[in-house]
Parts: C-alpha cells; structure tokens; sequence
C-alpha cells in the first residue's frame, strides 16, 4: 500500500504545485504523448525480453502492491515449525519426520502453521533439504553449497523483473525527449502560423520530455525498489532455513539452531530472544499433546 500511497503523493505534489503556480492542467493533457513514450518503453522492453522475463514481472506487480508476508508472525511460525521437526528428529531419528516432508498437507505438525504452507517456494526449499539431510548421503560442507548455489540462482531471478523495470525507467526520459523532438518538428512544419499557434504548438511538444522524466523518476524507480525489496524478503527467510538446518547438522541442539536462525533476520521482523523461546514452548508443548 505504501506504493499507492507514494504514487498520490507524487501526483498531488506534481499537478498541484503546477497549478498553484498559475498553471492550467488542460495544457498537461496529450494523450497521444504518453501514448508514444509509453508504447516505445513497453516495446523495447518486450525487444529486450523473453516469456519469461515477462511473466516473472507479471507475477512481481501484485506482490510489489500487496503487504510483504514476511513479516514476524511468519517468522515465528517458521523458527516454531523448524524446532518441532529438529526436536523430532533428535529425539526419534531423521526418518522419524520423513512422512512429514513427503506430504505436508497431511502432516499433523505442518497443518500447525498455515502461513508458512502458503509459501510454496519457502516450503519446497525446507522439504527438499529435509530430505537430502534424511538421504545422508551429503555433509554439511556439501549442502550448504548447494543451498547457496540454490538461493544466488532464486535472487537472480527475482531479481529479473527489477533489472527489466529499472531499464525502462533510465529509457523513458530519452523517450520523452523523443516526443519532445518530433513535437518540435510539428511546430516547425507549422512555421507560418501565428505565434500563438507555433507557442501551443511547442508546449505541447515539452510535454513529453515532462513525461517522461515524471513516469521514470516518480513511478517506474520507485517500483523497481518495491519490487527489489519483495525480492530480498523472500531470499531472507531462505537463508533463515539455511543457517537453521545447518546448525542442526553441526550438532547443536534445536532450541540453539533456531536461535542461529533468528540472528540473521532484518531488526525490523527479528522476533526478540524471549518472544521466540515462549513460542517455541508453546509449539512445544502443543506437539507433546499431539
């Protein structure tokens, strides 16, 4: 919500400043102007892309406007949910939990933590290492290689849409003045009109480099960063996993690998030390009654 609210506050900003300066919004309004740097901007990128770039910036516009999931109350499930399945496996075996990952929809403590199983990247990432940690075929050296190799190919390419989005803003004041250049070819052809014909005529040709500075500047870069920052939450809690899991297979006992796991959290949604151990008691103790 923030970028709408962003977005209002530009705009009102903008056209009220303009207006308090004496200025009439009727001069603004050429639609065929954005038309021709909007239709350029969109045509290049699409030049520059595949199917899909664009359907990974399809799929970023909604997350980039809805409220981030990653937030503390996930944070909190997820650490709750990586104690119970690390204290099972302490205590009856790794392969005590492997009916558990082979279908989590089903599984007793999973169902425990509905917002962790609405991320299915999150869920795919923790239930794939499980198994290869029940597997015990691979050391911690080994896997946490792959967990790396894993998290750097996901923020490429959520970092796809960002790169895309940013193109098009450094693109789109150029493509202003590109409007700009062929309005002032207009006014020239009409050199022989009155000059209060040849001045509308050039306003109207500065409109587009007003556009197009405006839409990169005010609405495409600020986009680029929501969308960036979705990216950057949504590597976070993978990397939460990583260092938890590891932990664990470097022997240290669950209540200290999820304490790894909460450390390298933002500050913003990093649970405090006794937040997390009075939830974990509570999953705890919520497992022992199952």
């Amino acid at each position: 919500m923030f970028i709408i609210l962003g977005y209002l506050i530009v705009g009102a900003g903008v056209f009220a400043s303009y207006v308090a300066m004496g200025g009439h919004l009727g001069a603004l309004y050429q639609p065929f102007e954005f038309t021709l740097i909007g239709g350029a901007a969109i045509g290049a990128y699409i030049a520059g892309s595949n199917s899909a770039s664009i359907k990974l910036l399809f799929e970023a516009v909604p997350k980039a406007i809805k409220r981030s999931p990653y937030g503390k109350p996930l944070y909190m499930e997820l650490l709750a949910l990586l104690y119970v399945l690390l204290n099972k496996a302490r205590r009856d075996g790794l392969m005590s939990i492997e009916s558990d990952i082979e279908d989590p929809k089903a599984s007793a403590i999973f169902t425990q933590y509905p917002q962790v199983q609405k991320d299915a990247k999150l869920m795919e990432f923790l239930t794939d290492y499980l198994r290869i940690m029940i597997s015990g075929n691979m050391n911690s050296f080994e896997i946490e290689t792959l967990m790396d190799q894993e998290i750097e190919a996901l923020h490429n390419e959520h970092h796809t849409p960002v790169n895309a989005v940013r193109a098009v803003a450094d693109g789109l004041p150029a493509f202003g003045i590109v409007a700009a250049v062929l309005g002032v070819v207009k006014a020239l052809a009409a050199v022989d009109q009155p000059p209060a014909i040849l001045a509308d005529l050039i306003s109207k040709a500065m409109v587009g480099t007003f556009l197009g500075i405006l839409l990169a500047y005010g609405f495409c870069y600020p986009f680029a960063s929501a969308v960036e920052r979705q990216s950057v939450a949504s590597i976070k809690v993978l990397e939460c996993i990583k260092v938890t899991l590891l932990a664990s297979m470097n022997g240290y006992p669950p209540p200290l690998a999820v304490e790894f796991g909460r450390k390298v959290l933002f500050s913003s949604v990093r649970p405090s030390f006794s937040e997390l151990e009075a939830h974990v008691r509570q999953a705890k103790n919520q497992a022992a009654s199952r």
